[in-house]
């Protein structure tokens, strides 16, 4: 991720590389993208790997919501069992939601993977996740 994102600071380029390369590296993700925050209280789309996304979500709604809201990692084992899930897509059966911090500390996007399989995420994964989001974006 280093020599692909060297010296490169337009966050959706970064945002872009990532998704990709991100969706790319392993077989449990389904759905790889990133929502921007654009408006304060509200995400919108942004670069993502698979099948459409929901155009934009509230902070007030879903696990993505959450996670922008809290400013802390969702990790979701069965997406039907958490309140006010947003199924953007049927498939998905767990999910794991990072929020994205620029040097400043302010959350500018959370990072959304999502799974066909149920309980796919581990702590491990956001640990790891994590420290590509805080090298890349600073935060």
């Amino acid at each position: 991720m280093r020599s692909l994102t060297e010296g490169e600071t337009d966050e959706v380029a970064l945002m872009a590389t990532l998704a990709c390369e991100i969706h790319h590296s392993d077989p449990r993700f389904d759905w790889t993208g990133f929502y921007r925050v654009t408006e304060p209280g509200l995400l919108k789309i942004g670069p993502y790997q698979g099948g459409h996304g929901c155009l934009q979500i509230p902070f007030s709604r879903g696990v993505c919501g959450a996670a922008a809201r809290s400013g802390e990692t969702q990790l979701v084992d069965d997406v039907d069992a958490f309140p006010g899930h947003i199924a953007c897509a049927s498939s998905t059966r767990s999910e794991i939601v990072i929020p994205v911090r620029n040097r400043a500390g302010a959350v500018i996007a959370v990072l959304d993977i999502d799974s066909d399989q149920p309980a796919a995420f581990t702590e491990d994964d956001d640990r790891a996740l994590s420290a590509i989001l805080s090298e890349v974006f600073g935060g």
